[in-house]
């Protein structure tokens, strides 16, 4: 059963012996070569690649998509240059190869799209986002450019945040009609901050927020720890405030993920009854204060709430007719769908639509995928995630044997990836630039820290040190 599960994660999947059967690789990497041994730019390569990755993420929460599409077009076109210049032991994980699958299925689905063109450009778009992740997952092999990048985005959503929290105290204007008007809390201000909408805050913030939980433990000064803490109460409040129901579920799953697994990892330091009784009483006390929120705080009360009410809640019945249109488009077209991207959904989604509710997107991650790239698109995208994490914990475990405090960055990955997850189940702010971008820098984390199965079982003594 463990080698069926190992081939399937590809956990033991030699990917070096792969490569050298690859003529693309072969005959494209080290093309350039001989130029890199003479080039300064080349030479400084990683930390070049490292500077346009922090103005992506630095400006992605200001800047217009535009813009932000700009910087990914110099990101990608710098890796290709890195790529071509690079020496033959270029490093591919097995998330690597299956990014590249569902690529390739993504290209499929857009070749028998019925609305081609398009489908074309969002699969331009969809190539942007993954080569993103190959720079990323190349720049973040480097413990000190992971940790700077990382840095980078806690100080930028700190400063989201802090402004979030100013539109609570001093009011905030909606921009869009994100509460139902006959809803006791068509009054109450749900903070958006510099991102214009409040669902898209809560899924830019929830990876800051679970960064913050394992930077207390992975930084080692008490200022840096201080930090760490005063990151997390901001930002999470400022979650909160969003009154995102998405956005909770997802921080909920999330810090559930975080706490269950930094048990797991303190358990060899805990005595027997800690051991044994610390992750229900962490669960229990959360519990015990997401109740005592639900019964005195009636904001919080009415949002939970209205999770239940089906067809009652005018979102909620807003998404249920988005999605009967949505499975009529899945049965149509059930294999390869409709073609990758928004412009592809925006052209075919009207022919099936109930009058009255116009949509940009199927409101789910997974109908989502399904609808673009069909149940092979689907069946990919699951196997992508399912061998993300569970190279993940793998990587974890090696750390925690070595007691490699690095460890903690995979334990906010996992923990991160399942609250998008959850909060992309009915949501779809994951295919904006500013989230999006984020979900594959999470990936990239875990990839680039990838070793084969052997190498964990043997090589434990060569885990990378930790520089926080």
């Amino acid at each position: 059963m463990n080698l069926v599960w190992e081939r399937f994660t590809l956990s033991s999947l030699s990917v070096k012996e792969y490569l050298t059967t690859s003529y693309l690789h072969r005959y494209l990497v080290g093309l350039l070569g001989s130029w890199r041994q003479t080039s300064v730019l080349i030479q400084w390569g990683d930390t070049i690649a490292a500077g346009l990755l922090s103005l992506v993420y630095a400006l992605a929460p200001f800047a217009s998509s535009t813009l932000v599409g700009f910087l990914l077009v110099a990101c990608v076109a710098f890796w290709l240059l890195l790529t071509l210049s690079d020496d033959a032991t270029t490093k591919v994980t097995p998330i690597h190869l299956l990014v590249l699958l569902y690529w390739v299925i993504a290209a499929i689905a857009t070749a028998l799209s019925p609305v081609k063109k398009a489908a074309l450009n969002d699969l331009a778009t969809l190539s942007l986002y993954l080569l993103l992740f190959a720079l990323c997952a190349r720049v973040l092999r480097s413990p000190r450019l992971r940790s700077w990048i990382i840095i980078l985005y806690l100080h930028v959503s700190l400063i989201v945040s802090v402004y979030g929290l100013r539109q609570w105290f001093f009011g905030a204007t909606a921009l869009a009609t994100w509460v139902d008007p006959e809803s006791p809390l068509s009054k109450t201000t749900r903070v958006y901050s510099y991102l214009g909408n409040p669902n898209l805050l809560a899924g830019y913030l929830l990876p800051a927020v679970i960064f913050s939980v394992v930077a207390i433990f992975a930084w080692q000064s008490w200022l840096k720890k201080a930090l760490a803490l005063t990151m997390l109460i901001v930002n999470t409040a400022c979650l909160i405030l969003t009154f995102s129901r998405g956005g909770w579920i997802g921080l909920v799953v999330a810090i559930l993920a975080a706490m269950a697994l930094l048990v797991y990892w303190k358990s060899v330091e805990m005595p027997r009854f800690w051991r044994t009784w610390s992750l229900p009483i962490i669960l229990g006390g959360l519990i015990g204060v997401l109740l005592l929120a639900v019964i005195f705080l009636e904001p919080v009360r009415l949002r939970v709430f209205s999770i239940f009410a089906d067809r009652q809640d005018s979102s909620n019945n807003f998404r249920r007719n988005v999605w009967d249109a949505v499975f009529e488009m899945i049965r149509d077209r059930p294999i390869f769908g409709i073609g990758p991207g928004h412009n592809s959904f925006n052209k075919v989604y009207p022919l099936y639509q109930h009058p009255r509710y116009t949509a940009l997107s199927a409101y789910s991650i997974l109908f989502e995928v399904t609808v673009e790239t069909g149940f092979v698109g689907l069946a990919c995208f699951l196997w992508l995630v399912i061998v993300t994490l569970n190279t993940a914990f793998l990587q974890m475990r090696r750390l925690r044997q070595s007691r490699n405090v690095e460890g903690f960055w995979l334990i906010g990955a996992i923990a991160i990836l399942l609250g998008m997850l959850a909060h992309g189940t009915v949501d779809t702010v994951w295919y904006r630039p500013e989230v999006n971008s984020l979900w594959w820098l999470i990936v990239a984390l875990i990839a680039s820290y990838w070793t084969p199965l052997a190498q964990n079982q043997t090589n434990l003594p060569n885990s990378e040190p930790s520089l926080n």
